[in-house]
């Protein structure tokens, strides 16, 4: 199964196509409904708008079997600890030897921003075209490694 962190997800459709193509169950989570095709592969979470409560249903839902798609490091690594592959929209893996250090590196620019009272430091690239090709890359190789 493919779970979809949803809410502000750049590759919906990519994950559709991809699965579908494999023939892979799609479960998009997030806090309010989408527009999704009518396809019995494809399903759609609503969770409430409590805090974590999408991050939560996921981790819960993921497993060895599971692909996870999202740009969060914390629901990553609750992921990765459940035995799940973890991708981010841009087509980089999450993984067991990677996560610590994202961890410490995204602790360590919230206390730099913390500390330049609002002033910002920038942030990530915004997504381009080369992103979405590598995610589609990335995807199709781990459902191609699964069967």
């Amino acid at each position: 199964m493919i779970l979809v962190d949803a809410d502000a997800c750049p590759v919906k459709q990519e994950c559709i196509r991809v699965g579908l193509r494999h023939g892979v169950p799609i479960c998009f989570v997030a806090n309010q409904g989408l527009r999704l095709p009518d396809h019995p592969l494809i399903k759609m979470f609503v969770v409430s708008d409590g805090f974590d409560a999408a991050d939560d249903a996921i981790a819960e839902a993921s497993g060895p079997r599971s692909i996870v798609i999202t740009a969060d490091i914390l629901l990553a690594e609750r992921c990765l600890s459940a035995g799940a592959q973890v991708l981010d929209p841009k087509g980089r893996a999450f993984t067991k030897d990677s996560i610590g250090a994202q961890i410490a590196t995204r602790a360590i620019m919230a206390d730099i921003r913390a500390g330049l009272d609002g002033q910002g430091i920038g942030g990530q690239k915004p997504f381009a075209k080369a992103d979405r090709s590598a995610f589609l890359d990335a995807l199709e190789t781990m459902l191609r490694k699964r069967s």
